[in-house]
């Protein structure tokens, strides 16, 4: 059986819920979630749980939030002007929108208040501050070349 390294091409599935029990995202139902290991295209703490697993293994793990989406950050929840929102936008709690950032970059942000004068915004990820469990199952490993 192939075991899980650095550079390798990975399939697994998984389900993500929350210490509480909150479910917040599966693969059931779809194709197996696919990434290169060690090139960030998915949590730092799951990349480290999955290198050294073999082809079907199946685990439980939690992943603390430093190495999941971080801790909340305070200074990312901003206080807007309601009159300086984008014409056309009728902010709602929930809302989902993209600001642009000063190197030109977009971040996604919500809204996460709303009063007569002023909307707040929150950019840190949902589940930003939150350990989240993940059981996995290593599908399938294609070796680095």
């Amino acid at each position: 059986m192939a075991i899980a390294q650095s550079g390798d091409l990975v399939r697994i599935n998984y389900s993500g819920r929350l210490l509480d029990g909150t479910s917040f995202d599966s693969s059931e139902g779809r194709a197996p979630l696919e990434f290169t290991i060690g090139q960030g295209q998915v949590i730092s703490g799951l990349e480290q749980h999955l290198t050294g697993m073999e082809t079907g293994q199946k685990s439980t793990v939690t992943i603390p939030a430093e190495a999941a989406y971080g801790p909340r950050r305070e200074e990312a929840i901003q206080q807007l002007d309601r009159a300086k929102m984008p014409s056309g936008i009728d902010p709602q709690i929930g809302t989902q929108l993209q600001a642009r950032t000063a190197d030109g970059g977009m971040l996604p942000i919500r809204i996460v208040g709303v009063d007569e004068h002023s909307v707040t915004v929150d950019a840190n990820h949902p589940l930003a501050g939150q350990d989240l469990v993940f059981e996995v199952e290593l599908v399938e490993v294609i070796k680095a070349a």
